[in-house]
């Protein structure tokens, strides 16, 4: 091989070591927000790790709060018992099961996508013409929706796990202060154009309903979480 050859093998050999290492990277960058919070749920399920809510004026100190989920410090630490405190007690969702913690944002047009997908990037939306907790309807919420599957790291994953949640599980959401109680009843997946739940939000049936893109970074289906209220 003479000195020409060896340039060039070089040149080539940099392109296509430049180019694995750029595909490497966009795979991580895309899915890794939904692979961290997929690996942190195992965790938890394989060390018995328990969830609970902290009240609004909760001071434990063996707590989460500063991430949506619970950090991979939290769940190496051998607490079997941990605390999830809320973003903002003027409007926000906790889910034990899966560890997540999320700042809710009101009012937001599902009719416009440059609206709610800037709101998708910061935490979970609450729909605009759904109900509020404590009133009869629906209190509609969606996260982790995006237009194109290259872009799903873009938007906070706090809803990648919905579909671990099984019947009997809890939701809480805190509004205006308060915290309400939600049991998960039941999870069924749809075509994205369907938009009944969303239509029907004003009935006399309280409710939580939560969306998500399924499968996750797609917009194929929509997947739901319907929940009532907890019977003290």
């Amino acid at each position: 091989m003479n000195r020409s050859e060896m340039v060039r093998f070089l040149i080539i050999k940099s392109i296509g070591n430049f180019l694995l290492l750029f595909s490497i990277y966009g795979v991580i960058a895309t899915f890794g927000p939904a692979l961290s919070y997929e690996l942190a749920f195992h965790i938890t399920q394989a060390q018995g790790i328990h969830y609970s809510v902290a009240e609004a004026t909760s001071s434990s100190t063996n707590t989460v709060s500063s991430q949506p989920s619970p950090s991979f410090a939290s769940l190496l630490s051998g607490q079997k018992d941990q605390v999830i405190i809320a973003k903002d007690t003027d409007f926000s969702i906790v889910i034990p099961r899966i560890g997540a913690s999320a700042k809710i944002y009101p009012n937001v047009d599902t009719a416009n996508q440059d609206e709610f997908l800037n709101i998708l990037q910061k935490g979970v939306a609450h729909a605009k013409g759904s109900v509020f907790p404590g009133f009869a309807g629906t209190v509609y919420l969606f996260a982790h929706s995006t237009d194109n599957w290259w872009n799903v790291g873009r938007y906070n994953a706090v809803f990648y796990l919905l579909k671990d949640l099984v019947p009997s599980d809890q939701i809480v959401i805190f509004f205006e202060g308060r915290r309400y109680n939600y049991i998960v009843e039941k999870t069924i997946i749809t075509d994205p154009t369907d938009t009944s739940l969303l239509q029907n939000s004003h009935s006399s049936v309280q409710q939580v309903v939560l969306q998500t893109c399924w499968p996750p970074g797609t917009t194929w289906k929509r997947l739901f979480v319907i929940a009532k209220p907890k019977v003290n």
